[in-house]
């Protein structure tokens, strides 16, 4: 790896390398152990003579839990350091994916599918680490290649667990084959936690003054940063509205409102936190040197709320699109046609880094956000006269400009402030489930074509925030535990 940015991916004795490869695969496994469930599903559905609502049901679960766990796992990645974090995760997530493969009920496939949504969190993790070991020069590919190689871990799962579930045989063929999956991921904690180190040796790795929130430095990011944290709750109260009488009857609308109220609660019990950790710099003022503008988080978050939030929408109808839009298509080859949106993650999330990295932050994320508000109205003009190859060519253009993007975020989420990239890398993560369940929502309501044109008009509206978006430049400060000041280069 030289200065000027350029990496030799297959030099395993550079302590970086060799930990962006460890750090990839964790990630990697967390996206096959999350997604497992979706390829066996007909396996599923057929052991347990499951409806259409029960299998929504296990869909929707599986995304709820990872709304506020990256919120959580931000905190503690922040506090604790990547390497226990993500050891603990992959350890507990391979015991909750046995419990799902062994489970005999729908509640039990319900409670364990709920539960690994906290796996989705393992994406925070690794940008932390990944933030840590690369200079900011290659910090956005470096990102990018932990991103896509991560994020193809939904179409290795895809791939490869139907046929490990028809070489077992049998009627639990699948349970195997999701077994299989937690045994690997709980051997793999301990691996990881063998091979990670938090920073390279010699160097600091800082951590927040105090836990429970992010630190904010003037009282108008303060009220910014509680604004920002609204629509979360909001999704997860949408939610909850899905699984109710009105969407798939998990649960009774009393149990709805009951969790309402329990949101609204939660909601005030982070508010106190947040102010908790924010009252010692709201009330004394901070040193201008350690001072950040909260804008950049809120950007980015909105930024990855498009991006990402449209890419798991998508990926989520987009089989069933190309099925109800040409005629003579069969599931598998509608799933294969589908599938090249999420393979695009290879190429495009780690260019979109490196494109950060060597045009600018900015400028390059308004050109993918841009690109992607494009490719969607497109997409949103597809229709049964268009000849296969020529729409599949569109959607895989749209998905570059879609991941592309997601890398461009997360080159620039290390830059912001490095104690806590966890939890700023939660946030913006969050707000890509946000996305997905907003989009999801608008689905529902509406057809394809005008679901299509909601996403490219929200990107354009994202487009002209990103305008107001601070290129990092210069240092950013960060105070060692004895009281010095060291400076970060972001350029």
């Amino acid at each position: 790896m030289s200065n000027e940015g350029k990496m030799n991916l297959l030099n395993f004795a550079d302590p970086k390398i060799k930990t962006l490869h460890v750090t990839w695969f964790a990630f990697f496994l967390t996206f096959v152990v999350w997604f497992s469930h979706a390829p066996l599903l007909v396996f599923i559905k057929e052991a347990f003579d499951l409806t259409s609502a029960q299998v929504k049901a296990l869909l929707i679960l599986n995304v709820a839990l990872t709304i506020p766990a990256r919120i959580i796992v931000g905190i503690l990645v922040d506090k604790f350091g990547p390497r226990i974090i993500y050891s603990g995760l992959l350890i507990s997530s391979s015991v909750i994916c046995m419990g799902f493969a062994m489970a005999d009920s729908f509640e039990q496939l319900a409670l364990f599918r709920f539960l690994l949504g906290f796996v989705g969190a393992g994406f925070v993790i690794g940008i932390r680490l990944v933030g840590e070991w690369f200079p900011a020069k290659q910090v956005g590919i470096a990102e990018g290649i932990y991103g896509g190689w991560g994020n193809f871990g939904s179409a290795a799962a895809a791939m490869s667990l139907p046929t490990i579930a028809y070489a077992f045989g049998g009627d639990d063929g699948w349970r195997y084959a999701l077994g299989l999956t937690g045994i690997i991921a709980g051997l793999y904690g301990f691996f990881f936690y063998t091979m990670a180190r938090n920073t390279p040796k010699g160097s600091t790795y800082f951590k927040p003054k105090k836990s429970g929130g992010l630190e904010v430095t003037s009282k108008k990011d303060f009220y910014f940063y509680l604004l920002m944290n609204i629509p979360m709750y909001i999704a997860l109260g949408v939610l909850a509205w899905k699984l109710s009488p009105s969407g798939v009857n998990l649960f009774t609308s009393q149990v709805m409102y009951l969790m309402w109220i329990g949101l609204v609660v939660l909601f005030f019990i982070q508010v106190n936190s947040i102010w908790r950790v924010n009252k010692e710099n709201l009330t004394k003022g901070v040193a201008d040197i350690e001072k950040y503008d909260f804008k950049q988080v809120a950007i980015l978050d909105v930024a990855y709320f498009v991006t990402f939030g449209s890419e798991l929408a998508v990926v989520s109808m987009l089989p069933l699109f190309f099925l109800e839009t040409f005629e003579g298509l069969d599931p598998v080859k509608a799933g294969l046609l589908a599938s090249g949106f999420a393979f695009m993650n290879l190429v495009a999330r780690p260019t979109g880094g490196w494109f950060s990295d060597k045009f600018g932050r900015r400028k390059s994320l308004m050109i993918f956000i841009g690109g992607l508000a494009v490719g969607y109205s497109v997409l949103s003009q597809v229709d049964g006269g268009w000849l296969i190859p020529l729409a599949v060519i569109a959607t895989m253009c749209c998905s570059f400009f879609v991941q592309a993007g997601e890398g461009a975020v997360f080159a620039i989420v290390p830059l912001v402030k490095r104690r806590m990239t966890g939890q700023i890398a939660g946030m913006a993560g969050a707000y890509g489930n946000v996305g997905a369940v907003t989009y999801l929502t608008v689905l529902s309501f509406v057809d394809y074509s005008t679901f299509f044109m909601v996403i490219a008009a929200s990107a354009a509206v994202i487009f002209f925030a990103v305008m107001f978006l601070n290129e990092p430049k210069g240092h950013m400060a960060e105070v060692n535990e004895d009281g010095t000041v060291e400076l970060i280069d972001v350029n």
